[in-house]
């Protein structure tokens, strides 16, 4: 016993002996006095020697127990005790809750037992001969959905993965995730940060590649909570390639988004993939060029094949609310203001294009070389990135006066000067790597892709353009109540 708890004890006896000798001596004192005053006098002094001695047993209950103490306040990991990324998982999990990005996802411990492992086995089987098996991270996201319906429609296995926050409609994203399941894709409630049940799925099947495009995104959403920027593209990506290395029966080839936002301040135009990317104009870059990094360390140490994707504004149906283009045609629509920034131009890419150089960039992969494991390899392995982009930036004015056609309806538009926010006056994709490699050629106007995204748009949202196109209904029959939100063209 520690010698604090000796003494703790020791004193408490000592108390409890005190307290007796004086109630002894008031006895003796008081034998032929006042009665009541005898009862009092003991009755208090027996009081305090009670609640010393309780302090006592409470002192020594926590030198032998201080874990029961603090059980309430720990969040515990749902790995394994004996995984050797338990302690990780723990400290992954409780800091994913203390953000508080959506609610609980469901638990790792959830997803095991054989059952789960042949369901794994058949969503990412393939159905034609040398198809792929592909892990889809962020699939029910705008270009992961559209990617694994891509993938499974020409015959290879997909498995999404998506941890449906709440940085957008979560609804949107469970309509994705319905769409996906009617055709056999299965998608895991689950967070990028498990590295248990990574290693877990990268262990069940012997997947090919895994297509990582779970990220936070937008740029201006990084000045109110940075730390989800951190947690998902710095971590999350590391958590994504350390499974991948240290993969059971082989190490995938790795596909990741990137993003054209690593250009930051370049003025160079169009951008290259030769121009430099340390001067980055906003904390989602920096996490962006930090995973180019990054991806350049796994790749380097283990052998991982690894090419990242830097997209240029992607658009098109079932996309991201909070693109300006997606904002604009609501607002039009809803008859709200939008704010537009000065001689803002952008080299909107329609999703059609994006998915077929996601594709092509998932054939050339090549493969990993890592073996026994990710302890070592057997020579190198390639580390690409592309640009993914339409070439011919359009300024915001022109999009604004193609949705106004569309939906029949004028804008009620409000143009400032471009605030120092982390947005950049343009963007341009020079895609010649892209086109040299895996024949990469964007095909879609702006006016066609806004054409298809408005059909989605009022089909999905039941917008009543006819009729002057005032009601907005939410896919499940509601009025969709929404605040006036000023967005620019530079999501």
């Amino acid at each position: 016993m520690p010698a604090g708890v000796v003494d703790a004890a020791a004193k408490g006896v000592r108390l409890d002996r005190h307290a007796a000798g004086a109630s002894s001596l008031l006895l003796r004192r008081a034998s032929g006095g006042n009665k009541h005053l005898l009862v009092s006098a003991s009755s208090h002094l027996l009081f305090r020697a009670t609640v010393l001695a309780t302090l006592a047993l409470v002192l020594l209950f926590a030198v032998h127990y201080p874990s029961l103490l603090s059980h309430s306040f720990t969040l515990s990991s749902s790995s394994s005790p004996h995984s050797p990324s338990s302690s990780s998982s723990s400290r992954r999990s409780s800091h994913r809750s203390l953000l508080g990005r959506s609610g609980p996802s469901s638990s790792s411990s959830s997803y095991s037992g054989a059952a789960w492992e042949r369901e794994i086995r058949r969503s990412v089987t393939p159905r034609r001969a040398d198809g792929l098996s592909v892990l889809v991270t962020g699939a029910a996201g705008f270009v992961g959905f559209h990617c694994s319906l891509a993938l499974r429609a020409r015959g290879d296995g997909v498995l999404g993965l998506d941890n449906f926050n709440s940085y957008y409609d979560p609804s949107l994203k469970r309509a994705r995730q319905r769409l996906l399941a009617s055709r056999g894709v299965s998608v895991l409630d689950a967070d990028i940060n498990d590295g248990a049940l990574l290693h877990r799925l990268l262990s069940a099947a012997p997947f090919t590649h895994v297509l990582h495009l779970a990220a936070q995104a937008g740029v201006r959403h990084a000045m109110r909570d940075p730390q989800a920027y951190v947690s998902s593209n710095v971590a999350g990506l590391v958590s994504v390639l350390e499974a991948a290395a240290h993969a059971g029966q082989q190490q995938p080839a790795v596909v990741w988004a990137s993003s054209s936002s690593v250009y930051g301040l370049n003025t160079e135009s169009p951008f290259s993939e030769d121009h430099r990317t340390d001067r980055p104009a906003s904390l989602y870059a920096a996490t962006k060029k930090a995973g180019e990094a990054i991806a350049h360390a796994y790749n380097h140490i283990y052998g991982l094949s690894i090419t990242g994707l830097r997209f240029f504004t992607v658009y098109g149906p079932w996309g991201r609310p909070d693109m300006a283009y997606f904002s604009f045609a609501r607002s039009i629509v809803a008859g709200e203001p939008i704010t537009l920034f000065r001689d803002a131009r952008r080299d909107f890419t329609y999703i059609d294009d994006v998915v077929r150089g996601c594709l092509g960039a998932l054939d050339t992969a090549g493969k990993s070389t890592g073996v026994s494991g990710g302890r070592k390899k057997s020579g190198p392995a390639p580390l690409r990135v592309y640009n993914l982009g339409n070439t011919s930036p359009v300024p915001v004015t022109r999009m604004v006066a193609v949705l106004e056609k569309l939906l029949g309806k004028k804008a009620n538009k409000r143009v400032v000067t471009m605030p120092s926010n982390g947005d950049v006056p343009f963007t341009h994709a020079n895609v010649t790597h892209a086109a040299r490699d895996f024949g990469y050629r964007p095909a879609t106007s702006l006016e066609e892709g806004l054409r298809h995204f408005v059909d989605w748009f009022v089909q999905y949202y039941k917008v009543d353009i006819k009729g002057g196109g005032n009601n907005v209904l939410a896919a499940g029959g509601k009025t969709g109540k929404r605040k006036s939100m000023a967005m620019s063209a530079a999501s």
